[in-house]
């Protein structure tokens, strides 16, 4: 199976101009927990650039879901703001993702609503630490439910606010995949030890989105291929995932690796530039943080283009004739990379970094003035991420979008603005 990468594809309900998505990587565009102008700019500019789908990273389905304290979070108050920025979207001829989540234990949040964040299992939150909050909790059956509900409450505000699709976040270390990975999911009753049982209550949280969007609404769902380091999740692990969530109803998997603290290295290929992180961070505990994981990551190759391809193919050979379509993600930095995955049968292309250094790189490629992005992969974008100036290239600035050369405009605005 091959495919044009400017052929519409079908993901549910939902159609696509062409087989080219921006995967969710956190924009940091928010305020009091609403979008801003400078997201639906950033967006927008996206989706002038020629990108079928793009997704808006990080959008919490509740405050304690929250990884950072003004982060995204879907409600009442802020459909009308993230209904401004799909319909900025659409107005470009691309459709709008929103990537829900709960952080869990992996938050810097001070005003959570119980002393210690939850997870699969109890024991030392090692993001907690940083607040002083040293121990996380195990979630009961009652609050499974809660967070169950959660997630199917903003899935019917994400419908109200316009997004085509939801991507249920299911990777990196965020709480669904504290369920999933064995280096988090200690549990000794149905939702832990096998790969089926620790697989069960992601499973459950999105058969609840699928529900509550009636079909309306494309339901991806991000996974970890690998986590990549020793005693956690492998290939044959997220087979099982990806099997489960094909019952649930999931429409596509995007397929990712890695974690946030243990091997942030995987998802990107590369290492990140910790000493940049380190300077940004104000107190000696968080500057050794960084240090410290610095030390941690092992010897890499050099980046190449499609460096999941091999997890991702296994991956794939494990489902079979499974309808629910896949999307490659690790690597596109060129239109003949896009093509490689498209021919080796997976039904789109996600990609964040090369869209980053150029928002217009999709329709520079369509036209033929250019078949490869001039992204690097020094991942300086993830360090600037948490500065003011939110996501964008620190290589070329916004050179290549000028309309972006504002870009934290700082202001919330809504459907009615």
């Amino acid at each position: 199976m091959s495919g044009d990468p400017f052929s519409p594809v079908a993901i549910g309900p939902l159609t696509l101009r062409n087989r080219f998505i921006r995967s969710g990587a956190n924009e940091m565009m928010s305020k009091d927990m609403k979008p801003t102008r400078a997201l639906l700019d950033f967006h927008a500019a996206y989706a002038r650039g020629g990108i079928g789908l793009t997704t808006l990273a990080y959008v919490a389905v509740s405050k304690d879901g929250r990884t950072l304290p003004g982060q995204g979070v879907m409600s009442a108050d802020s459909l009308p703001h993230y209904r401004a920025v799909t319909d900025a979207i659409h107005a470009e001829g691309a459709k709008a993702s929103a990537q829900i989540t709960h952080g869990g234990s992996f938050c810097q949040i001070a005003d959570l609503s119980t002393r210690r964040a939850m997870s699969a299992s109890g024991g030392i939150d090692k993001m907690g630490v940083l607040m002083g909050r040293f121990f996380q909790r195990a979630m009961t059956r009652a609050d499974m439910d809660m967070v169950r509900a959660e997630f199917a409450a903003a899935a019917r505000l994400c419908e109200d606010a316009g997004f085509d699709a939801i991507e249920v976040h299911m990777g990196h270390g965020y709480l669904l995949n504290q369920f999933i990975s064995p280096l988090s999911n200690k549990r000794r009753d149905a939702y832990g030890g096998s790969p089926e049982n620790r697989m069960r209550f992601p499973a459950e949280v999105l058969a609840a989105v699928k529900h509550a969007t009636g079909g309306r609404l494309a339901i991806l769902a991000k996974i970890n291929l690998t986590d990549a380091v020793p005693k956690g999740a492998t290939v044959d692990d997220a087979i099982v995932t990806a099997r489960a969530l094909d019952a649930a109803g999931a429409d596509m998997l995007v397929l990712s690796a890695g974690r946030n603290i243990e091997s942030t290295w995987a998802m990107f290929g590369s290492p990140l530039p910790y000493d940049d992180l380190a300077a940004m961070q104000d107190g000696w505990f968080a500057r050794l943080q960084f240090a410290i994981l610095k030390r941690s990551v092992p010897k890499l190759p050099p980046f190449r283009e499609n460096y999941l391809m091999e997890q991702a193919l296994a991956l794939k050979a494990g489902l079979g004739t499974s309808p629910m379509k896949l999307a490659y993600l690790g690597g596109v930095q060129s239109l003949v990379a896009a093509q490689a995955a498209l021919d080796a049968g997976f039904d789109a292309v996600t990609l964040a970094r090369a869209l980053i250094h150029d928002p217009h790189m999709i329709e520079r490629w369509r036209t033929g003035e250019s078949k490869v992005s001039g992204c690097n992969a020094c991942n300086r974008c993830v360090a600037v991420m948490y500065g003011p100036a939110g996501t964008h290239c620190p290589v070329v600035g916004n050179a290549l979008a000028p309309e972006l050369k504002d870009i934290f405009a700082g202001e919330t605005v809504s459907h009615a603005a």
